[in-house]
């Protein structure tokens, strides 16, 4: 996998951010917004996209997508949405949160089938597990901020999507791997 080579300028991350703050209040309020529109022709390309909310240091929402379906800054207005008021791990955002908490955007690169798993390279790569109905998906930056070396990313990937930790063996077993800008 080269590198993945899609780089936004510092103007662009903050439009991205202010658009999916923006999002949240959109939902808070019950008011409709007018979005402002992309600041540059980048943003409206089609790539899969994942919001995180940290609140405190501490996961407090994260939904995205893996394929692009839409035009990117409208992803992440969509996934900002699903973060703070769609992620079943949580409950949803109240109003008097939306100060405390942090927005993480990921941009992620088309996957690519893992054919060897000595091409995986945590806090590079992220990684989906397919098997069946089964599906996990971690970012690049999970692997990083846990330590993990490969085989624990590839066996807590395997968790997170509900199969033994050593599913990434099985041959019926698919895994794609992704690179990300994460901001």
């Amino acid at each position: 996998m080269d590198n993945f080579n899609f780089h936004l300028s510092q103007e662009e991350k903050d439009y991205l951010k202010k658009i999916a703050r923006l999002s949240m209040i959109e939902e808070l309020s019950g008011k409709k917004i007018n979005y402002p529109p992309p600041v540059s022709k980048k943003l409206t390309s089609s790539l899969g996209a994942f919001v995180t909310l940290k609140k405190n240091g501490d996961l407090r929402g994260c939904i995205g997508q893996v394929i692009a379906q839409d035009p990117l800054w409208k992803t992440i207005i969509a996934m900002a949405k699903e973060a703070a008021f769609k992620d079943p791990r949580f409950s949803p955002v109240q109003l008097e949160e939306l100060e405390e908490l942090e927005i993480e955007i990921s941009i992620l690169s088309p996957l690519e089938k893992v054919t060897n798993l000595e091409q995986v390279e945590p806090g590079k790569h992220g990684l989906l597990i397919r098997k069946g109905f089964y599906s996990g998906l971690l970012l690049p930056q999970v692997a990083t901020e846990w330590g993990w070396d490969r085989k624990t990313f590839l066996e807590q990937t395997c968790f997170k999507a509900g199969l033994d930790k050593d599913c990434y063996l099985d041959k019926d077993v698919e895994i794609y791997f992704f690179q990300a800008e994460v901001f």
